[in-house]
């Protein structure tokens, strides 16, 4: 159970710190989601100067609103991810309608379609970042490496009902994140 509680406990006291204006807190929190904002802003624009750009955003954005977190809504790093997510997006549209009034060519929808590709694999990527080791463990054995859930079975040292198990189970979260693109809520 207290592994349960140190997340919640840790994101309320990094939320009270930022907003009694501790640099020093930013720089933890720069250190512990900095891969995951620059990571999910570069998935959704494909560019590092962009995603830098998107990061610092986030950054100062966390800095100067940290009482638009609410601990009770979820872990601080969902929040720190979705703020990323929707800033990459916005920033995206922003780009690509640009481009879109300067050639001319192309259209709405095809932004649309773009916008909504670049949504679902962000969200994919973080979820499986954010997954139980186990069930990554399998979805990689199985994926990367092309194995059954016999051979992850063995690989991973579990029966076989439990390499199904956690396959299954890793399938259905990483399922959402195409649920949530087409949903366009997190957009």
């Amino acid at each position: 159970m207290t592994n349960k509680d140190a997340p919640p406990r840790w994101d309320r006291k990094m939320q009270q710190r930022l907003a009694r204006g501790e640099a020093a807190a930013l720089g933890e929190l720069y250190d512990r989601f900095a891969s995951l904002v620059h990571g999910l802003a570069h998935r959704v624009l494909g560019d590092d100067r962009a995603a830098d750009g998107v990061a610092r955003e986030v950054f100062a954005h966390v800095w100067e609103n940290p009482e638009a977190y609410d601990p009770k809504q979820g872990p601080l790093r969902s929040w720190v991810a979705t703020l990323t997510h929707r800033l990459a997006v916005q920033r995206l549209r922003a780009t690509e309608t640009a481009a879109l009034a300067h050639d001319g060519s192309g259209s709405t929808e095809e932004l649309e379609r773009k916008v909504r590709r670049a949504s679902v694999a962000a969200r994919a990527d973080y979820i499986v970042t954010s997954m139980p080791a186990p069930l990554r463990a399998a979805l990689e054995l199985a994926y990367f490496q092309r194995r059954d859930y016999r051979q992850t079975a063995v690989d991973l040292g579990v029966t076989e009902d439990e390499a199904r198990r956690r396959l299954r189970l890793g399938l259905q979260l990483l399922s959402t994140a195409h649920d949530t693109g087409r949903s366009g809520g997190a957009e």
